[in-house]
């Protein structure tokens, strides 16, 4: 009786996982998770600050009344924090002044589900709406 291959024996070496994305030493980004405001009202305030540069996004976000403002200035200054690390591993010099808002998006998150008393004897549910926040910053002009 001959020997059979069976199927698998015959199979092939997994597919190498594709590389992570190498971001250049002069852009960088900051991810906020869980944001505990609705995306909505973040919205607002983060269409404001999108291709801005980066001065005149943090001087917006220091004066605006808005509560979400605190959650995407701190995720800003994260982002500039993150560039000026990477272009000091790359031993490469910078300018703060010269960077701008590439990319900011605010995504949902996991709502918070909770639930409240409602007419005779029933409950309610309540979505608590959370967001994650993402912004890469980049030098003007892209090197």
């Amino acid at each position: 009786m001959a020997a059979s291959k069976s199927p698998r024996a015959a199979k092939t070496p997994p597919a190498p996982k594709p590389a992570r994305r190498s971001v250049p030493a002069h852009e960088a980004r900051a991810i906020m998770r869980g944001a505990r405001q609705s995306p909505y009202k973040m919205r607002l305030v983060i269409d404001e600050i999108r291709g801005k540069s980066v001065n005149d996004a943090l001087a917006y976000l220091a004066f605006s009344k808005k509560h979400a403002a605190k959650q995407i200035e701190k995720t800003l200054r994260s982002a500039v924090s993150n560039v000026e690390q990477a272009a000091r591993r790359a031993n490469e010099s910078l300018d703060v002044d010269d960077l701008v808002i590439k990319l900011a998006i605010v995504n949902e998150a996991r709502p918070l589900k909770r639930f409240t008393p409602a007419a005779m004897g029933r409950a309610t549910p309540i979505r608590k709406r959370t967001s994650h926040i993402e912004i890469i910053v980049a030098e003007r002009g892209g090197r």
